[in-house]
């Protein structure tokens, strides 16, 4: 495979991995055509439009600094990546919801569709590389897949494993400036103390996606003890989302019935409009299922997003088409375009994302327009707790010894 000149560049997956990624990629390659293909039509016609389909510090300038050079969107997935000289593939990996290994096996069928896409368009040799996080052995798998349907003789495929290390928010940042090497995996500023950031629950595309996957493994070699640790780290993770509803329930007289429940941050972290197994969405759900009023503010996520996850399945929005679930049936939910209309009126305020921006807001204002007592829920330890008690907030922080309004004497 040494002797194929690499001209042509094709990912298959236009989401929040292909896309960065082949931008970047583009941008440093001018000499490389790159194509990023989806079956999706809307995501193809965002990622050509000035708003992309995904926030990402830094992608906007990447972007539009390759597109129409040589970096370029389209639904047209047979022509280029029959064209390709290096294949991408970058779709979802969803846990299984039915069937054996159901909530914890990982579901390989787009992999497979993918594997068999390229097999069938491919008259010339390729190199297959996996972007996705996927089970070990997946790599043996579809390249037997890969073989048994490519009808060109003497086409061969070289599978590389090339998993996306990305962190949302820095994404662009870290293509540009990766960690490398051994030591490296011990240093690097993500896996570092950012890991031990106070939360209400880990979240994101691929974290519990990927230890219900090593779940499952174990369990298939017979490793039940070692399945069930990891099992739990899951199982605290809800119980911790779980907790923090229950503390405003407790701290809001054991009722939250027709309050106003501001919820400011809807994103599973900072800097990214990424949802996906955001805490938010269960904290919502608890909260409104107590008959809370919900108003959500985020500064990178739209009111459709907020409404399609909240009225979703569980492990369904890793699926292309789980948008088809969106009904807006939620009437105690409402997203806001600002965060003052979010939380004035409101009872409480709930932080869920640590965007900067919650750090400078006018509290004393904010305080001044709240129904008393006015109590701040911060479930990410980025506010300034002392002087929202001097302004009067009764103040719950994660991990913190509890505000005196908030203890029991029993």
């Amino acid at each position: 495979m040494a002797d194929i000149l690499v001209k042509k560049i094709a990912c298959i997956g236009a989401g929040y991995v292909g896309g960065p990624t082949m931008a970047m990629i583009a941008l440093n390659c001018p000499e490389i055509e790159v194509v990023v293909v989806d079956i999706n039509e809307a995501r193809i016609k965002a990622w050509n439009s000035d708003k992309l389909p995904i926030y990402e510090p830094g992608l906007d300038e990447v972007v539009k600094a390759a597109r129409g050079r040589n970096l370029f969107f389209s639904t047209d997935t047979k022509k280029h990546v029959g064209e390709a000289d290096v294949v991408f593939v970058s779709v979802n990996t969803p846990t299984k919801t039915t069937g054996i290994g159901a909530g914890r096996a990982a579901d390989l069928t787009y992999w497979e569709g993918a594997a068999r896409l390229i097999a069938s368009v491919s008259t010339g040799s390729k190199i297959v590389v996996e972007k996705s996080t996927v089970p070990v052995k997946t790599a043996e798998a579809i390249g037997k897949v890969l073989k048994r349907n490519c009808s060109s003789p003497g086409v061969n495929f070289e599978i590389l494993s090339n998993p996306e290390f990305l962190a949302e928010g820095t994404a662009i940042e870290d293509l540009r400036k990766p960690d490398r090497v051994a030591h490296a995996i011990g240093t690097d500023s993500r896996i570092g103390p950012k890991f031990l950031n106070a939360s209400v629950g880990f979240g994101g595309s691929c974290f519990q996606k990927d230890i219900l996957n090593l779940c499952y493994v174990c369990e298939t070699l017979n490793l039940k003890e070692v399945a069930d640790y990891w099992a739990a780290v899951v199982t605290m993770n809800d119980y911790q989302k779980q907790r923090f509803v229950e503390r405003v329930l407790g701290a809001m007289f054991n009722t939250v019935a027709n309050k106003k429940i501001a919820v400011m941050g809807f994103a599973f972290k900072k800097d990214t409009g990424d949802t996906r197994e955001t805490p938010a969405i269960d904290v919502c759900k608890g909260l409104i299922r107590d008959g809370a009023k919900v108003s959500i503010f985020d500064p990178q996520v739209t009111s459709d997003q907020v409404f399609r996850d909240l009225s979703t399945s569980k492990f369904e929005w890793d699926r292309p088409d789980y948008s088809r679930s969106h009904t807006r049936i939620l009437d105690n939910v409402k997203v806001c375009s600002s965060p003052t209309e979010a939380m004035e009126g409101s009872h409480a305020i709930c932080v869920l994302t640590e965007w900067d921006e919650f750090k400078t807001y006018d509290y004393q204002a904010v305080y001044d327009k709240m129904c008393k007592p006015a109590f701040v829920f911060d479930g990410r330890n980025i506010l300034d707790h002392d002087k929202l008690r001097e302004i009067g907030f009764i103040v719950y922080a994660l991990g913190k010894p509890l505000d005196p309004f908030l203890q029991k004497n029993y």
